[in-house]
């Protein structure tokens, strides 16, 4: 693992973009409802079944119309994506991606995207910042272990809906159009919620590691610079 990665950036980045993505595909197969009128604000952005987990992608949505809501959402995880590309590091970067989460949200883009982009604004806000209180407060045994176990959660929180998708197959899953909670989906899905949150404590262990590493040489450049001199 590179110990020179910053983690927080990286979670921050890679959930947003990933719930930009999934948000752009909610807005997809809403739009090919065409232009027809939604029922209620909860919808089923699929018309048809996905085999994993909620696979007629249920979705809320202010906008009394598939096809603009489609477009509004597809817009809006777009948004997303550019905004984490290009400006998160800025000062409002975190308010900006969070203000574009309920966009995003609210016009159809899914209620599996805002798991991932909370555990994302919360990252983004920690961007950036000095992390000396988990050096402080937490053992340092307990951030060395969440800091090396950061990379193993990342990845297996980006493989989480593809390896949905590819049990779904396995077991031949069928989904109610009343999106019960059957033992597969509480099985596949809610631990992914613990995984999310997992990944973003162990990104700041992870950020508080590296932070340290810099202090310590800096520290070491100064004292060989005072040696010589």
């Amino acid at each position: 693992m590179d110990r020179n990665v910053n983690a927080v950036r990286a979670t921050a980045t890679a959930f947003a973009v990933y719930a930009g993505i999934l948000g752009m595909e909610h807005g997809f197969f809403e739009a090919m409802h065409g232009n027809a009128a939604t029922k209620s604000l909860r919808i089923m952005a699929a018309g048809f079944e996905l085999p994993f987990p909620f696979g007629h992608e249920p979705a809320m949505t202010l906008i009394p119309n598939f096809l603009v809501t489609g477009i509004a959402a597809m817009m809006a995880g777009l948004a997303i994506v550019l905004w984490l590309v290009a400006f998160v590091q800025r000062r409002h970067g975190a308010a900006i991606l969070f203000l574009l989460s309920v966009v995003l949200l609210l016009v159809g883009g899914g209620f599996g995207p805002i798991s991932l982009l909370i555990v994302a604004c919360v990252a983004a806000a920690g961007i950036g910042k000095p992390l000396t209180c988990w050096r402080r407060h937490l053992p340092t045994q307990l951030t060395d272990g969440l800091a090396r176990f950061w990379v193993w959660s990342f990845a297996a929180a980006l493989l989480w809906v593809p390896g949905e998708f590819a049990a779904g197959q396995i077991f031949h899953l069928k989904n109610d159009q009343r999106q019960i909670l059957t033992n597969l989906n509480l099985m596949l899905s809610y631990p992914m919620l613990g995984l999310f949150v997992l990944t973003l404590v162990a990104g700041f262990a992870h950020e508080a590691w590296r932070q340290s590493d810099l202090e310590k040489a800096g520290s070491k450049g100064q004292a060989n610079l005072s040696s010589r001199s």
